[in-house]
């Protein structure tokens, strides 16, 4: 990923941010800094659940192993929430105040995820088996739900002048995630030469950028933006969406598994559209049509099916196309964040989250 790399550090010079040492300490110190916020506030969430679905909830973030014992797990990066306290900060607010904002889009992220890993089968999540394998689909779907509603209830009790707006606009948020991973379902259904890449770039703005657009507006909300800074924020959050769906597809294709948590090679060997995908299926090469002939047919088995299909994407130029588009998505966020907020500096804390999920190569 070293194009891809380089071009993010130029956009990051050329945008004066102090980048520090480039290692992504900055994006660190965030993250970290905004789990230590919001873990308290989604842990008293969850405890308020009734004990079979708070039982099932604690163990898909990690606080408790499937017989209910402890456990110091990984919750997740909290990229999301990190993102509402940073855009509070840009625009000059106390991030404390939207503590609970943060976590209301954590939970929906979670409900999300409980949610595609019972649609996609996916057995393993940060390291561990998924919740429905261990507690069944319904449990999964429940907690889910359940999940969602308390997000909802985070700020519906919020006495925040800005919670209102953001309950109204987490909730179509919400509409526009399963709008979105309606859409990536039917695009699975079709053959592998009819799917075109804008119809898979607009289902992962809808599945992935929309909720981290939704985290920008919300913490441009708390902090008393103008509806122009609320939208800049939104669209900034959106196009780095875009980017880390790129990158997390080329991770899903090509990533260590040991960083992941997840199988290698599982979107391939599963026949998934992702994105680099759809672009080599597009690129009008040999390896292309071979790539076709291999997805129209059953699904992966051996490891050698997989490492020729990464071949033949790679080889059709569907990685380097991911990488790139990225990129370009990168710039275009700048773009919109400096909209709202031209300060480099004041606009530091959402450029290093920005950085952190399209420089990762794992």
């Amino acid at each position: 990923m070293t194009d891809t790399t380089t071009d993010l550090a130029g956009m990051a010079e050329r945008a004066a941010w102090p980048r520090g040492s480039g290692d992504g300490h900055e994006a660190a110190e965030v993250l970290a800094a905004a789990r230590a916020c919001v873990d308290p506030e989604l842990r008293r969430a969850i405890d308020s659940l009734p004990g079979s679905l708070r039982r099932v909830a604690r163990y898909h973030f990690g606080w408790e192993h499937a017989d209910g014992s402890p456990a110091a797990g990984n919750a997740g990066k909290a990229i999301r929430p990190a993102l509402v306290l940073a855009a509070v900060r840009a625009l000059g607010g106390e991030p404390a105040v939207a503590v609970r904002a943060a976590a209301a889009v954590e939970l929906v992220h979670n409900f999300t995820l409980l949610h595609d890993d019972v649609i996609d089968r996916d057995t393993t999540r940060r390291h561990r088996p998924t919740a429905w394998t261990v507690f069944g689909d319904a449990d999964a779907i429940l907690v889910g739900d359940a999940l969602q509603a308390l997000g909802q209830r985070l700020l519906a009790e919020d006495p925040h002048p800005g919670a209102p707006a953001a309950a109204a606009r987490l909730a179509r948020c919400v509409v526009e995630l399963c709008a979105g991973q309606q859409a990536d379902l039917a695009l699975e259904r079709r053959g592998p030469e009819e799917v075109t890449l804008d119809e898979c770039l607009a289902m992962a703005e809808a599945k992935t950028g929309a909720l981290l657009g939704c985290a920008c507006a919300l913490g441009a909300l708390y902090a008393g933006g103008t509806p122009e800074e609320v939208d800049a924020l939104d669209g900034f959050g959106r196009e780095a969406g875009l980017a880390f769906q790129l990158i997390d597809d080329v991770i899903g294709i090509w990533g260590d598994p040991g960083h992941t948590g997840k199988p290698a090679g599982a979107d391939l060997a599963a026949r998934k559209k992702s994105l680099p995908v759809v672009a080599a299926l597009a690129s009008a090469t040999p390896a292309a049509t071979e790539l076709a002939g291999l997805y129209g047919g059953p699904p992966a088995e051996s490891e050698a099916e997989l490492e020729r299909a990464a071949h033949l994407v790679e080889r059709a130029g569907g990685r380097d196309w991911a990488q790139v588009h990225a990129a370009d998505r990168m710039s275009r966020a700048v773009g919109q964040l400096a909209r709202a907020v031209p300060d480099p500096e004041a606009a530091g804390g959402l450029l290093a989250l920005a950085e952190f999920v399209t420089r990762r190569t794992h």
